[in-house]
């Protein structure tokens, strides 16, 4: 490709909309251009890194034996109707009717659409199992989108969908695509790690998130370093320590002014881990058939040196949507805020209970009443209510695994594996007929990369003050060539044998001073710069840098210049497939 024909430009300046480094030199470089909030375009050099990407990507799904098929980004809503997610899922999801007046969507995933697919073409055990993929557009109305490609509302995503007769089909396939996408990663040069994850909207049990560390990540993970324990914090398990001792009467205390745990202990003399705090929560329940909303009180009561994690609550309540409760929502139950707690309002909102206050005794609680608090409280006792881990884990917090100290760390969502087992199948009578006769559900896996977060976080990987520098394997193109030279039938030759050859060639022919010509190549980081000038031309040499090392020169023979490029290339393609990462999941 010519330089002087290219559809997009370089950016001196960085954008004011760029909040992070990756964005910012995909911006400048001259990769993407922002249309809308969370809309980009792919310019010519974007959309070649992410045809890069995708091919990776599809060379390893024809591996695992899947078949590519496209599906609509327009969907009947009926489908999801079926499942219950076109209620249950908020503003995300695009809904809208079309000229006959029947409700659609615009699909923010696919697993009803494959569903629908799999109860048309799955009739036998004869046709299990099966694993189709597809690369396809995907809309959601995120209320947030930021920092460029890595949280967007139009976006590009990989996305398979697995069908077996049983759990341990389904074991197997799940297993497959764990060790897949570390080599998909691996291939385009991104690290990464996995972490236990939730699995939201998808539903299912199982599921693991693929995380690139970063500190401009939105997700927290928790790491134990000893061994080797992740997860992100929504989900993240700790070890905890429980009070036990015999329990004692309860009895009420004045507590004036002391709506706070902090005024409580400093009052009473005593450590936060003998109080039990209650967090008030409306829980917000969608009918899956009618989609009719029902909100209800929740008091969650843990204990007062831990913190509630919402998602955990929410999960453990199956309830769409969580948010604080209103005082008047509070009162009305019959609370005192400031001084409620579980006790006597079991009748008026739903009570979850961390397993730290379960197990633990003689706890301080509000007594729902102005100015008065509860000593001696005991769970059963006094109080009864679901049992669960709703605590959110912190730094310093134990591992849950081996008792060592968990860390925290920041990081992007990369790509994610679900076990959806017969979640989407029974709900819309995916059946097939087994050996026995009998008829059962399809047992179902969903797994999803996003294309453009991906070249988003190897841009944010692969970068310097100067620009970006990405790994071959993504790169748009190998090799920059730039010529210096007034006699422009040399630098053609030399561009045409290169091509020639079969190496992907970006060359510099503009009527530009070597200095914009340096920045630009700097900026847009090709693995392989070829600098052809004068003064090297009349020695029979070019100059020859990598981009990862610019502070190193290689001057190659102009007769040999095209070989020695190639192997350049090759060993730059050697270093990616020996870095291949391999790893495995036992279930």
């Amino acid at each position: 490709m010519r330089m002087s024909k290219m559809f997009s430009q370089t950016l001196r300046e960085a954008p004011s909309a760029a909040d992070c480094k990756g964005y910012e030199f995909l911006l400048r470089a001259g990769f993407i251009r922002q249309m809308g909030a969370g809309i980009f375009s792919l310019l010519p050099l974007g959309y070649k890194s992410t045809a890069k990407i995708e091919g990776i990507i599809r060379e390893e799904m024809d591996s695992l034996d899947g078949q590519e098929i496209l599906m609509p980004l327009v969907n009947p809503a009926d489908i999801w109707k079926e499942t219950g997610r076109y209620y249950s899922i908020d503003k995300e999801m695009s809904r809208f009717n079309d000229r006959r007046g029947s409700d659609m969507v615009l699909a923010m995933t696919h697993e009803e659409d494959a569903t629908s697919l799999g109860r048309t073409e799955i009739n036998s055990y004869k046709k299990l199992p099966q694993l189709i993929y597809q690369i396809q557009t995907k809309w959601r109305d995120d209320a947030r989108p930021r920092a460029g490609l890595i949280r967007v509302r139009e976006f590009t995503m990989k996305d398979s969908y697995s069908f077996d007769r049983d759990q341990a089909g389904l074991d197997e396939q799940y297993k497959k695509h764990y060790a897949s996408y570390f080599r998909i990663f691996s291939k385009a040069g991104l690290p990464v790690i996995v972490v236990g994850a939730d699995s939201g909207m998808m539903g299912g049990k199982v599921s693991h998130e693929y995380m690139y560390l970063s500190p401009i990540g939105e997700d927290t993970i928790m790491t134990c370093e000893h061994c080797g324990y992740t997860a992100n914090k929504q989900v993240a398990k700790f070890q905890k320590k429980y009070y036990k001792e015999e329990a004692k009467v309860i009895e009420k205390i004045a507590t004036p002014d002391c709506k706070t745990i902090v005024d409580l202990c400093n009052l009473l003399n005593i450590e936060t881990h003998q109080c039990a705090k209650a967090v008030f929560m409306m829980a917000t329940f969608i009918n899956d058939k009618s989609g009719e909303e029902e909100e209800k009180l929740v008091v969650a009561q843990i204990r007062g040196d831990l913190d509630i994690e919402e998602n955990k609550l929410q999960n453990i309540l199956k309830a769409n949507s969580i948010r604080p409760a209103h005082e008047e929502e509070i009162r009305a139950a019959g609370i005192v805020p400031g001084f409620g707690s579980a006790i006597g309002c079991s009748d008026k909102a739903i009570i979850i209970v961390d397993d730290s206050v379960a197990k633990s005794n003689n706890l301080v609680a509000g007594a729902n009443e102005e100015g008065y608090h509860l000593l001696n409280t005991n769970f059963k006792v006094d109080y009864t209510g679901k049992v669960a881990d709703i605590a959110s884990a912190k730094n310093g917090y134990t591992c849950s695994v081996c008792n060592h100290e968990l860390k925290v760390s920041k990081g992007v969502e990369v790509g994610n594996i679900f076990q959806l087992g017969t979640r989407y199948s029974e709900a819309m009578n995916c059946y097939f007929t087994d050996i026995d006769g009998k008829s059962k559900p399809v047992v179902m896996g969903s797994y999803g990369i996003g294309v453009g977060r991906l070249l988003a976080t190897l841009a944010e990987e692969y970068n310097d003050e100067r620009g970006l520098s990405l790994p071959i394997s993504v790169a748009p193109y190998q090799v920059h060539f730039l010529s210096l030279m007034k006699d422009k039938e040399i630098g053609e030759k030399i561009y045409t044998d290169l091509m020639a050859a079969g190496i992907e060639v970006l060359y510099d022919d503009r009527k530009e001073s070597a200095g914009v010509k340096f920045a630009d190549a700097d900026l847009i980081g090709l693995p392989i710069r070829i600098t052809l000038g004068n003064k090297s031309y009349i020695e029979g040499s070019a100059e020859v840098k990598l981009r990862s090392n610019l502070d190193e020169t290689f001057n190659y023979s102009l007769d040999t210049l095209v070989d020695d490029v190639k192997k350049e290339v090759k060993k730059l393609q050697d270093e990616i497939t020996n870095n291949i990462v391999h790893k495995e999941l036992e279930i």
